[in-house]
């Protein structure tokens, strides 16, 4: 985005802000289609990893469905105008009042992760009233393959919480194809996030596979979708390695071709995180214990990342930086944690109070994961289109913070509640 244009959005809209190009997001979403184009497939965006309702809305018209992990993100993706069948829900802790709103909704595939799960969604689809449509039925497999990536983002090694262990999957889901209620329709995988390399994807398919063919061998004659998850890696900085989808393509799809089943990839990171920024200014500079301090108004509530994964994002400052000196900073934020960091011993032009900042890489795990510590309100988000902005949520306020709060409590006794 050119520096004329973020200096606009910041002058009119404050810091921080989040901005999105929607360019970037249409590339993406069109490199990864072109790539799986050899067989049919749904690119299911990951709802997770940026829920605007304009990035939705935007991805939506793209062509892509939607992956949802909860109730909110269903309710969120119904707004933003996708069909119930353009959903797939995944997550290992589903309430009956969420497997019930996904069943109204019609939602294209519920992935259970538990033989409980499985059970408690037998039972919600037998108490349903008056439908008689199936609960369209997925089950997701941890497939038990390692990958490099943090350790708090691998989700398909053994020992995880996330999918139904490889040994135990072929039962679960026999059953699931019996019970009445119930229609089995695939089985699923998601190994983790930023993996770079095609050979894990090519080691958890081949187990999905091993699967399905037990399935069809028994007699189960419904399945027709093999979703291999996201996770789809990209560089943070230049030297950061990031998947080839080309490569990866070429490495799954005979495998996926083989199979005559529809694939379902939920990629989200690798769609929007290029695509958005943070912008943010210098309050305050200081230097203490020999470390140059750059005191900026977003913080950890802003963005936690860098904090929380100690995830790297690319720092640059809007404007000529060609005649300033270069200062290694730590880049702090306002909130009362020694955690609350957006850089640390990071090299930039030396740094003057009011600069306006770009932490670059922002566009996935950003704004979803701000909170409202420190009583700070959630900052604005914005999309690009052309030289054209609009703000597509707005600045929260003290007033926003307090909805729903009272400083007069209505009492109630224990034992009136039955």
């Amino acid at each position: 985005m050119g520096e004329g244009l973020l200096a606009a959005i910041a002058a009119a809209v404050g810091t921080p802000v989040y901005v999105y190009r929607a360019e970037a997001i249409r590339e993406q979403y069109g490199r990864l289609d072109r790539a799986l184009e050899p067989v049919p497939h749904r690119i299911c965006y990951s709802i997770k990893a940026n829920g605007n309702l304009a990035v939705l809305s935007l991805l939506r018209r793209l062509g892509a469905g939607a992956d949802i992990v909860s109730g909110g993100e269903l309710a969120r993706a119904l707004r933003a105008g996708f069909g119930g069948a353009d959903i797939v829900f995944s997550g290992v802790g589903k309430g009956r009042e969420e497997m019930r709103a996904a069943l109204n909704a019609g939602v294209g595939l519920i992935s259970v992760e538990s033989e409980e799960e499985l059970a408690t969604l037998v039972d919600v689809v037998a108490r349903r009233a008056g439908s008689g449509r199936p609960a369209n039925v997925g089950i997701r497999v941890n497939p038990e393959v390692t990958v490099e990536t943090h350790p708090y983002t691998q989700t398909g090694v053994k020992g995880k919480k996330f999918g139904v262990p490889v040994d135990e999957a072929g039962a679960i889901a026999e059953r699931a194809a019996r019970t009445g209620g119930i229609r089995l329709r695939g089985v699923a995988m998601h190994l983790g996030s930023q993996i770079t390399d095609a050979g894990p994807y090519v080691q958890g398919l081949l187990k999905l596979l091993e699967l399905v063919d037990e399935l069809r061998r028994g007699g189960v004659k419904t399945l027709d979708t093999l979703d291999l998850g996201g996770g789809l890696g990209i560089a943070y900085r230049r030297e950061d390695p990031s998947l080839d989808v080309g490569a990866w393509a070429q490495a799954v799809l005979p495998h996926v071709a083989a199979s005559r089943l529809r694939l379902v990839v939920e990629p989200g990171r690798y769609l929007v995180a290029g695509a958005g920024v943070l912008l943010t200014r210098v309050l305050y500079r200081k230097r203490t214990g020999g470390r140059d301090i750059a005191v900026i108004d977003a913080g950890m509530n802003d963005l936690i990342r860098p904090s929380h994964y100690r995830a790297y994002h690319p720092i640059r400052l809007v404007g000529d930086e060609r005649a300033r000196p270069r200062t290694t900073y730590d880049v702090v934020g306002p909130i009362c944690e020694s955690g609350d960091f957006l850089a640390l011993d990071r090299e930039l032009p030396h740094l003057e109070r009011g600069d306006l900042l770009e932490v670059g890489g922002a566009g996935a795990y950003g704004f979803v994961m701000t909170s409202t510590y420190n009583a700070r309100g959630r900052p604005p988000e914005v999309l690009v289109e052309g030289d054209r902005f609009a703000v597509v949520r707005r600045r929260e306020t003290a007033s926003d913070l307090m909805r729903g709060e009272t400083a007069t409590p209505s009492w109630r006794r224990a034992k009136d509640v039955v």
